[in-house]
């Protein structure tokens, strides 16, 4: 029986493997589909690397489940040993820019957050650890939150959800800051550079966060300052625990 640490082990060297195909292939021409929006793509290699990547979990672990994006395989997270796939995260960047996009995985036990990845492919940078595991980005050991003023601090938000729903909230920062890619906007909470991170998005967008965040200190809620569902999509914000109380004085 796989320990935690073989798991942890083989999903840091798992992701690495699926960015290096990514960057391998990144001026291919690529076959780009429209999913719900013409904002909303989805290429070959979005569903290559997902393949890849289930392929080699469910070889390596018989028993585990898959949660990915880019097909109908999205076993419940709470229902056994479940790995969480966003094979990339930030495919307009990845399609318009080639730059800016990130490979997600989650590890989740009955529901339980073991650890979290997030891969910044393009500056060969990794964000991992969560639950037992220390939280590190590459070989740097990542400190807890250090509490300043909101005006003090940035935050990730893009000029849809400002006009939408968090004006006010988004106001009471120095800087509104968007990457167009929802994983590598976490790492910058993670490693301090943002306050907080709102985001539209599916659980395989959230899931790696949520795992390495709490580990920080950090909380990840919906705009009810409850829990995520876990299922669907969703207004989540990431944000230090012992600020939670004073977002939940600007959620609608």
């Amino acid at each position: 029986m796989a320990t935690l640490e073989t798991k942890y082990q083989f999903a840091q060297d798992l992701v690495k493997e699926a960015g290096a195909f990514l960057r391998q292939h990144l001026h291919d021409d690529l076959k780009v589909e429209i999913k719900s929006h013409f904002t909303d793509l989805v290429t070959h290699l979005d569903k290559d690397v997902q393949d890849n990547m289930s392929q080699a979990i469910v070889k390596a672990f018989p028993n585990d489940h898959i949660y990915g994006e880019e097909n109908e395989n999205r076993h419940p997270i709470d229902q056994g040993n479940v790995w969480v796939i966003d094979p990339i995260d930030g495919t307009s960047n990845f399609i318009v820019q080639r730059s800016d996009f990130a490979v997600l995985l989650a590890y989740f036990e009955d529901g339980q957050g073991k650890f979290g990845l997030i891969y910044d492919v393009m500056s060969d940078t990794l964000y991992h650890g969560g639950g037992a595991f220390p939280v590190y980005e590459d070989d740097q050991l990542l400190s807890k939150f250090t509490d300043k003023p909101f005006s003090e601090g940035m935050i990730g938000l893009n000029a849809g959800l400002y006009a939408q729903n968090f004006a006010d909230f988004a106001d009471q920062f120095v800087g509104i800051r968007s990457l167009g890619s929802a994983g590598l906007s976490f790492s910058r909470v993670l490693n301090q550079r943002l306050m907080a991170h709102v985001s539209y998005v599916y659980p395989w967008d959230y899931a790696a966060a949520s795992i390495l965040g709490e580990a920080l200190g950090y909380i990840l809620v919906n705009e009810k300052g409850e829990k995520p569902s876990f299922n669907g999509r969703e207004h989540v914000i990431l944000i230090a625990k012992e600020k939670l109380e004073e977002l939940k004085g600007f959620l609608k």
